[in-house]
């Protein structure tokens, strides 16, 4: 006697057996971020460096893309978080080569509150990362060594906290950007007020409850870094490579 199985039964079997298959099946590699690019520098350009989280990342391409011609623009392959990874990292982030320009911000990374697993809890679960005071020791040595450089440095302030952002307390930023800036100070730090910017357009810009931007909020983040890189950079570096083509025009038209 042969038996039988309803068409149900073999069809949720089929479906089975191939949700299963399609688990196993090699997932297509991720395109590699063109944020975290290795940048092949243009010999006589003056070489710029951003160091910070992932807003600094968020603006990385349109600042890159609007120094260009006029300066190299580089940023470490990775978020680099908190003051203590920076205190870690930075000759990793700096290497062997000579920066004109350092723009750089830390803050958002140190104000978090985690708990034992790493995750994004509220105050009252978990332990923040750096308070205020760890934070100032933590900046005043990260910016002794960028100041070893020789580069112009600038501090970009930290970017709002808006209610309800994970791990984080709403506008925790200000005690931090008030040491930050005390401390640039004390060094001849530039500051690049990006929180003042923000403050501007905040709900225009920024995602609700979330301290990322929109892409035009990134954009005008982005406008406002190059403002403040590009008085600093060398007096040559500042013509584009159009107006070189031009005066070499007119030198051979004369």
């Amino acid at each position: 006697m042969k038996l039988r199985l309803p068409l149900g039964i073999i069809f949720a079997v089929l479906l089975a057996s191939l949700a299963t298959a399609a688990e196993k099946a090699p997932k297509a590699p991720k395109a590699p971020d063109p944020t975290f690019a290795a940048i092949t520098d243009t010999p006589g350009l003056p070489r710029v460096l951003l160091l910070g989280d992932s807003i600094s990342i968020g603006y990385t391409l349109p600042v890159r893309a609007r120094l260009a011609g006029k300066a190299n623009v580089h940023r470490p392959p990775e978020n680099c978080g908190e003051t203590a990874r920076g205190v870690k990292s930075l000759y990793k982030w700096l290497g062997p080569g000579k920066w004109d320009v350092i723009h750089f911000n830390f803050g958002l990374h140190d104000l978090k509150y985690l708990d034992e697993k790493g995750a994004y809890v509220t105050p009252d679960q978990g332990k923040q990362v750096a308070a205020v005071a760890a934070y100032e020791k933590n900046l005043r040595t990260i910016v002794a060594r960028l100041q070893q450089t020789g580069a112009k440095l600038i501090f970009a302030t930290t970017t709002q906290v808006p209610s309800a952002s994970a791990g984080r307390v709403e506008h925790d930023e200000l005690p931090y950007n008030e040491v930050a800036v005390r401390v640039m100070k004390e060094f001849g730090v530039g500051v690049d007020d990006l929180h003042a910017l923000v403050a501007k357009q905040q709900e225009k810009i920024q995602r609700p409850h979330n301290v990322h931007f929109t892409d035009d909020g990134y954009v005008q983040l982005a406008e406002q870094v190059v403002a403040s890189i590009v008085p600093l950079l060398p007096p040559a570096a500042k013509k584009t490579g159009l107006d070189k083509e031009r005066e070499a025009t007119d030198r051979s038209t004369d």
